[in-house]
């Protein structure tokens, strides 16, 4: 099934938006932990709900296992943004991003490397059609992260 992702371009314009602004003012060249902590401040100044560092459990054939996977930023209940800062993105980056949305059942995700020039060229947008809600009577279920607890420490 393809879906256009500018469908949710209304979710991830904000984001891109906020994205834009903390690269505008920073430039690249510095610490993903950095670039974190201004685009939530971003998000907050915009009126953005999100959460960040959200543990998601991870299962395999039904075992809870005893690792979790702590998404960077879930913005208003509907975008996973996968924030880095590195030299390239790779083929490797967008696979993540669609496993972490196929895991948490958001239908979008914004990778953004903050590690470029123009900030729009270290940008990939994934849609997960599994994550779409066709009818407003149909629910996708309890979110993967109510139903089991996150074993694992934050990380330091």
């Amino acid at each position: 099934m393809f879906i256009d992702p500018s469908t949710f371009s209304h979710d991830t314009g904000p984001v891109l938006g906020a994205a834009i602004e903390v690269h505008r003012t920073l430039g690249p060249g510095l610490l993903e932990s950095i670039y974190m902590q201004c685009l939530q401040f971003e998000l907050a100044q915009r009126k953005l709900r999100f959460v960040a560092q959200r543990a998601i459990p991870i299962s395999y054939k039904g075992m809870a296992l005893d690792a979790c996977y702590r998404v960077d930023l879930i913005v208003e209940d509907l975008v996973v943004v996968e924030v880095k800062s590195i030299a390239a993105l790779a083929p490797v980056h967008e696979a993540q991003l669609m496993t972490y949305l196929r895991i948490t059942r958001c239908p979008a995700g914004l990778l953004i490397n903050f590690n470029v020039p123009r900030l729009m060229d270290g940008v990939a947008r994934k849609i997960n059609p599994q994550g779409i809600v066709i009818a407003d009577d149909e629910s996708p279920g309890p979110e993967p992260w109510d139903i089991a607890v996150c074993v694992s420490e934050p990380p330091s």
